[in-house]
């Protein structure tokens, strides 16, 4: 399980909120057998999905990233519910790259250029929608961006993860700091001071620090509080029926042709479950 933390400055003009997502990236990494390049950049994804969701207000809400790059990597996508849970998947797991001039994972160029979208769907007739072109494809100055751009938000995003030689995650998390309307400029000044002090996020967590400590170094000499915290996961809403339901929703046509098999095999997306249907189950479904 991963671990959410939300903290608030005294004079209620700075939140920051930080997750530690080792355990949601290991399960993502399981699920679709990424190598470094595709782990780090869904890695990233899913735990900038997991902060923004966990601002959402209701049960029934969600928020979706999709990232539409022309890198090597092709699209990804992460979708998030209210408390954080996720789920991703990203098109071209097997991909690889040479690291880039730091000697860090290249990210931004197995992204490449293109689009960043933001859907949240908060149970309204339509679903909100932004979208902005790629800063830099290392997602982190993506979502930075997102906030200033589309919502208006200062915000400061931090992302880190650190896979192993045996292709699992050793520390994944990150932060997303956003000043409230009539910050301070004493409170801007201290953010800024604190920020520049601020290690990765993977070398913090390397020395054993928790997303409660990230929130407390943002926060330091601002007398931050607990708003809540909460437990996080990979988490996959597919099922049979759910898959089912899909195919019903198939022109007829495509489903006789699908019956033409004796069953079909419908992989999930996102977890890599396999659904198997068989003809009769087809046909029924024509009838229906």
């Amino acid at each position: 399980m991963g671990k959410l933390v939300r903290m608030l400055t005294k004079d209620g003009a700075v939140v920051v909120t930080a997750v530690d997502s080792t355990d949601i990236v290991n399960a993502a990494q399981s699920h679709h057998k990424t190598l470094e390049l595709a782990s780090a950049a869904l890695g990233r994804l899913l735990t900038a999905a997991s902060l923004m969701g966990y601002n959402l207000k209701n049960e029934t809400d969600s928020l979706t990233l999709q990232i539409r790059g022309d890198g090597p990597l092709g699209t990804l996508i992460a979708v998030s519910d209210y408390m954080g849970n996720v789920r991703g998947y990203v098109e071209n797991p097997m991909e690889q790259l040479p690291l880039n001039g730091k000697g860090k994972i290249d990210v931004g160029g197995g992204v490449g250029g293109g689009q960043l979208y933001v859907v949240k769907d908060l149970s309204l007739k339509e679903p909100y929608s932004g979208c902005i072109p790629l800063v830099s494809g290392e997602i982190a100055e993506d979502i930075t961006e997102y906030y200033a751009v589309s919502e208006q938000t200062p915000t400061v995003c931090a992302l880190g993860v650190l896979v192993d030689r045996d292709y699992t995650i050793k520390h994944a998390g990150g932060y997303l700091l956003q000043l409230l309307p009539f910050t301070p400029d004493e409170t801007i000044d201290k953010i800024e001071a604190n920020l520049k002090l601020m290690p990765s996020v993977t070398n913090m967590m390397l020395e054993g620090k928790t997303p409660e400590d990230f929130c407390k170094m943002l926060l330091e000499g601002m007398e931050p509080e607990i708003l809540d915290e909460t437990e996080t996961s990979y988490k996959c809403r597919c099922s049979r029926e759910k898959t089912l339901k899909g195919l019903a929703s198939l022109p007829p046509e495509d489903i006789k042709e699908l019956s033409e098999d004796e069953e079909i095999t419908v992989d999930c997306r996102f977890c890599s479950e396999k659904y198997v249907f068989g003809k009769a189950e087809l046909l029924k479904l024509i009838k229906e």
